[in-house]
């Protein structure tokens, strides 16, 4: 037989003040300890940006990374899988598109397939665009690097594989003739970067015999220095003319108020 037994009602006790203030404790930890993960990540990954290959026609890389919504097309529309969207633990802005040139450079295609199907404008076409056609020739992904010490061909060995493989032969990189001093009958073949004519494709990082290539492209804004505003090319017309609107700031200080000569003979506190 079965017996009908009272239903038991578990009695909740109020949890004490002491309690809820350790569980809330408790709580805020562990989401601070969570912000500081995801911070720390972000920190990681955008300093890696700084260092990170985008596609042809890509935005500065702040508007880039406001612009770009990881859709992958551009990933999906090349034609040589040298497109790679960043994965979780890569220390990359997750989603976006980059390319390492030592394992698979641009090559360059004329349609740039990549560029015409981003949907919100972060692969800009115009940037790409020539005469109203596009033109790969035009594209700036980076700037290629030699590394002096590394490159075979400033020891006096002969190679020449960075300037056969750049698709702009003879222009991006060129080849710079010296006498050898060492054996005194052979000459040095360098290959020197056109800066303003590279396009940041890789191929040449590629094609680099060295153990670990020797010629590099990094993003051209950390490649290149900046002289700024205050020096102008005085034999470039083009340059000289940022002189036209230029006005002279005068600043006076307490050591301008005595001439020259008096300036340096104030011996101040010394005595």
């Amino acid at each position: 037989m079965s017996e009908n037994r009272p239903e038991v009602k578990m009695k909740k006790e109020p949890i004490g003040d002491r309690r809820k203030f350790l569980l809330n404790m408790a709580r805020g930890v562990g989401i601070a300890t969570l912000g500081g993960f995801i911070w720390s990540a972000q920190v990681d990954a955008v300093t890696a940006s700084k260092l990170m290959l985008r596609p042809p026609g890509a935005l500065p890389e702040a508007d880039f990374l406001k612009t770009c919504i990881k859709c992958g097309l551009c990933v999906e529309a090349c034609p040589f899988d040298t497109l790679l969207l960043a994965k979780p633990g890569e220390d990359k802005p997750l989603g976006t598109p980059y390319f390492t040139p030592r394992t698979v450079p641009c090559y360059m295609c004329t349609d740039i397939p990549c560029v015409p199907i981003c949907p919100t404008g972060a692969l800009n076409e115009e940037s790409v665009t020539t005469d109203g056609v596009l033109d790969i020739n035009s594209a700036d992904m980076g700037l290629a690097i030699i590394d002096h010490e590394s490159c075979i061909a400033f020891w006096g060995i002969q190679c020449d594989a960075c300037y056969r493989a750049c698709p702009l032969l003879g222009e991006a990189i060129t080849i710079e003739y010296a006498k050898n001093e060492r054996t005194g009958k052979h000459a040095f073949m360098k290959p020197v970067v056109q800066g303003d004519v590279c396009t940041g494709c890789g191929l040449c990082e590629r094609a680099c015999v060295t153990e670990k290539a020797s010629i590099f492209v990094l993003p051209r804004e950390v490649a290149q220095g900046k002289a700024g505003d205050y020096y102008i090319k005085g034999w470039d017309k083009n340059d000289e003319k940022r002189l036209e609107n230029a006005k002279a700031i005068k600043t006076k200080t307490k050591l301008s108020e005595k001439s020259a000569l008096d300036s340096l003979n104030d011996v101040g506190d010394l005595y």
